[in-house]
């Protein structure tokens, strides 16, 4: 198991943007698989992988925490640690304290089939 701290990612609601009939990923979600792949070191996971994030979000302010997967997930393939987030067959959130900016902590490796 590796863990890993990574800044606050983007929401779903901002992940995303439309272009007439065109779902493209918006510049925060491109500078945050960007800022991803600088911090964290390719690992290549090719088998079945368990998840847990810890999700310190950076005010009090309500939010659900599913609506952060997508930009994690996809932040963590861009940056090679696994190929694709189908292999995650065990995937835990737990909600942390708030911290100043925001942070996930992620512990993440592969399991037996």
């Amino acid at each position: 198991m590796i863990e890993l701290e990574l800044p606050w990612p983007p929401s779903n609601n901002t992940y995303y943007r439309h272009v007439g009939n065109r779902t493209l990923l918006s510049k925060k979600g491109r500078e945050y698989r960007e800022l991803v792949k600088v911090l964290v070191h390719p690992m290549g996971m090719t088998g079945r992988i368990a998840l847990f994030a810890r999700f310190c979000p950076p005010d009090r302010r309500r939010r659900d925490l599913d609506n952060h997967f997508k930009a994690l997930l996809d932040a963590l393939v861009h940056a090679g640690v696994m190929a694709d987030d189908e292999q995650i067959d065990h995937l835990v959130a737990i909600r942390g304290p708030v911290v100043k900016g925001g942070k996930i902590t992620v512990t993440v490796g592969e399991i037996a089939a």
